[in-house]
């Protein structure tokens, strides 16, 4: 019995080197995309910077009178 839980723990090990390799792989082929990806970051907080200098003041306003509205026991 002890020897079945051997082999099965062997080729599960065997099976996880298999699946880590596999994934080491495709990991190298997607590693050339990094100024994509910091482009698209520096976009998205470009945007968020544009729009809390045109809208700044309006969502300040709005939360102020959100809290003030706000009713505690």
């Amino acid at each position: 019995m002890n020897q079945g839980r051997t082999i099965g723990r062997a080729r599960y090990a065997a099976w996880k080197a298999r699946l880590a390799a596999r994934f080491l792989r495709a990991g190298r082929q997607d590693r050339g995309d990094v100024p994509g990806w910091v482009l698209v970051t520096m976009m998205s907080a470009g945007l968020v910077i544009i729009l809390w200098a045109a809208a700044g003041g309006l969502l300040s306003e709005l939360f102020t009178d959100a809290v003030k509205g706000v009713k505690g026991p």
